[in-house]
């Protein structure tokens, strides 16, 4: 069969559906998960920090190019993520369920070696720590005695009605906040692609609002643009024409101004949009529902984060009005500018208009000059050509014959200027 030419990147984005897929899980379950903001460099470290646990456990190495590990490593299993701005850790292990809610139950991250987990390159944006139950019996009460603050508490049925989750959505004393999903049977592909769902509305939770205090700063700098503005549009209206250089470079530096602090947020707001909209996706995923009197995952994040995530459209639309106005009022000082600049141009027409009827004013008057000049010396030339002509027979006197040669002469001269001023202009 003949080959096709195969794009070059053909594999990796068929390759890219089956990227970062869900782990079969079986309840009861524990997971610890990390989010660690990291730059380029950052992540490079990550790889390499894998890389030095996966070799003290005498275990394959990662690919230098790959974004996604999931391995076993010795009593617990990993799970490792590289995205654009941040590295997941998903550390996770069985344990035993018995007592839990009456004791302070186990966490995966016991099983990790404490030293290499204290060196994780970048730096903690969220930590979370998920236990799966097999059952829905554990109580509400047993969950807020030694896990969960009851104040705080939220709480939805999920994956249609086949599972409960809850969480505080708090910060503890150990650095993590806490989940507990009660499984109820769910089938093992099934668990494992809602434990994900769950981590993953927390992690893009905390991305998103990675944008909120570039919003509040932006917030007061745009305030100082916007009053400058409104000064410039002022000074711009009742401003002389000796003014418009210092006006026109204000608004020049206010425009650069303006331009820089969209450029240097524009990229946060974008990202943050994004992750927002993730979120939603991945509260819809997992097909929550009212349980009792408690709020859902779903009204929970949705009231809190509408706030936020309105001050940072409100930035983005903010940014864009001030930059669009900006616009306009240089393009009216220009108008301005040009419109000052064609009066000046047209009164320097008008005089240079002025200086030609003068010049050919003057030049006539050369011209006629230049005739009876001509005329007189040439005249002066056939009297002394008469006085010599009388001596051979000329009848007519000096005097006579230069009198008579006076009209003929001008007229030639004349006519002869005519003709090489025409020449010149032909030229």
């Amino acid at each position: 069969m003949a080959q096709l030419t195969a794009h070059p990147q053909r594999v990796a984005l068929h390759n890219e559906i089956h990227a970062r897929p869900p782990a079969a899980m079986a309840a009861p379950l524990v997971l610890s998960h990390i989010v660690m903001v990291a730059d380029a460099a950052g992540r490079e470290a990550s790889r390499a920090h894998l890389a030095a646990l996966l070799r003290d456990h005498h275990l394959p190495q990662p690919d230098a190019q790959g974004t996604h590990v999931r391995l076993e490593v010795g009593g617990f299993r990993i799970r490792w993520e590289l995205h654009t701005e941040f590295v997941t850790w998903t550390f996770s292990r069985p344990f035993d369920d018995a007592g839990f809610g009456e004791q302070e139950p186990a966490t995966a991250i016991q099983a990790v070696p404490q030293d290499w987990l204290a060196a994780l390159p970048g730096q903690c944006l969220a930590a979370l720590h998920l236990w799966v139950l097999p059952t829905r019996e554990l109580a509400q009460s047993a969950l807020t005695r030694q896990l969960l603050r009851e104040e705080s508490l939220v709480g939805s049925t999920v994956a249609h009605g086949r599972g409960a989750v809850f969480t505080d959505f708090a910060i503890h004393a150990d650095g993590y906040s806490r989940i507990v999903l009660q499984a109820d049977g769910l089938q093992p592909r099934r668990l494992g692609r809602l434990v994900q769902r769950l981590l993953e509305i927390d992690t893009y939770r905390m991305a998103a609002l990675l944008g909120l205090p570039a919003a509040r700063e932006s917030s007061a700098l745009l305030g100082l643009a916007e009053i400058e503005l409104a000064s410039l549009a002022e000074s711009i209206r009742i401003a002389g024409r000796h003014e418009e250089p210092q006006l026109l470079d204000r608004l020049t530096r206010l425009a650069g101004q303006v331009e820089s602090h969209y450029a240097a947020t524009h990229a946060r707001f974008s990202a943050s949009a994004a992750y927002f909209e993730l979120v939603d996706g991945r509260v819809q995923d997992i097909a929550e529902a009212k349980l009792g009197e408690l709020q859902t995952l779903g009204e929970f994040i949705e009231r809190r984060l509408s706030p936020a995530r309105a001050t940072c459209a409100w930035s983005v639309r903010r940014q864009d009005a001030l930059s669009q106005r900006v616009s306009r009022i240089s393009n009216l000082l220009r108008t301005r500018v040009e419109i000052e600049q064609q009066q000046s141009s047209q009164a320097l027409l008008a005089t240079m208009n002025r200086r030609q009827d003068l010049q050919l004013k003057l030049q006539a008057t050369v011209e006629g000059l230049s005739v009876a000049a001509i005329t007189y010396y040439i005249v002066g030339l056939v009297s002394y050509l008469a006085r010599g002509a009388r001596a051979i027979g000329w009848p007519f006197s000096a005097e006579s014959t230069a009198a008579c040669a006076i009209p003929v002469v001008a007229i030639a001269v004349w006519l002869a200027l005519r003709r090489l001023h025409a020449r010149l202009l032909a030229g």
